[in-house]
């Protein structure tokens, strides 16, 4: 009985001797996680950026990238987000449409910012996209519909062509799941009030477009056909924005935001 209790006292004295040893080894340097993930991370956002550059022109006109990098600057620099790390693409489409992708990379349509009738319905959209990123939203829905595996092969070229496209897809005419959604919905308010940008704007952006007959004028309106539950959450953003104290400015006059959307009808 006491050889028992022996051997069972120095079995359970290794466990937790070996325990402790691995403890103190320094897996994330060794096996050098993060700077994996960084890197896969950084070349899928630029294998998506050059697929999506292809389908619709990238506008690179002065006047629209400095209003819109105004309001990002804005919502970063109010947020403490590392601006460097978000990288805004605008690409002429007809499609009323926003998404992110991987390494930071958000993509905005034209028909999103033409559709937007103020900076601040446009600056909760951003909004919503930044936090997407900020939440590690992207990648996490990456890894749940195709799994890191795949991912990992894209990023060494084999066989990505097709993956990429498929994928590609995921990324931006398919919603997050509810919970992801919320999330990245309430961060966006958090965003805005910090902004003191009026997160109302943005619930009114999602109401006028989903009960507005911009259906007959333009092909889709990917952002709100594909983000469901639209009343929820309208009363979700309004219920968190509450009674706010909060004196909301504008980053943007109402002059500046109207010529912009007035070049925007030239491409």
């Amino acid at each position: 009985m006491k050889r028992v209790l022996f051997q069972g006292l120095v079995t359970i004295t290794l466990f937790f001797a070996i325990l402790f040893v691995l403890n103190q080894i320094d897996w994330m340097r060794i096996l050098n996680v993060k700077h994996v993930s960084n890197t896969i991370d950084e070349k899928l956002g630029e294998l998506y950026w050059d697929l999506f550059k292809e389908s619709g022109e990238d506008i690179e006109n002065i006047t629209i990238k400095s209003a819109l990098d105004s309001i990002l600057t804005e919502i970063c620099n109010s947020n403490f987000i590392d601006k460097s790390k978000i990288k805004l693409h605008i690409l002429e489409s007809n499609e009323v449409n926003a998404f992110a992708l991987p390494d930071g990379h958000i993509v905005i349509y034209s028909g999103l910012i033409l559709a937007s009738e103020s900076e601040a319905e446009f600056s909760g959209v951003l909004c919503h996209e930044i936090a997407h990123i900020e939440l590690d939203h992207v990648m996490k829905k990456l890894v749940k519909e195709v799994g890191l595996s795949t991912l990992l092969s894209m990023t060494t070229g084999g066989n990505s062509g097709e993956i990429l496209n498929e994928t590609a897809k995921i990324l931006s005419s398919s919603a997050y799941d509810r919970k992801l959604e919320r999330e990245a919905d309430a961060e966006a308010v958090k965003y805005l009030i910090k902004s003191e940008i009026d997160p109302e704007a943005f619930a009114m952006f999602l109401f006028r477009l989903r009960n507005s007959d911009l259906n007959s004028k333009l092909k889709e309106l990917e952002w709100i056909n594909t983000h469901p539950n639209i009343d929820e959450r309208v009363k979700n953003i309004i219920k968190q924005r509450g009674e706010n104290t909060v004196s909301y400015k504008s980053v943007l006059s109402d002059n500046t935001w109207a010529h912009v959307k007035e070049i925007l009808k030239s491409f």
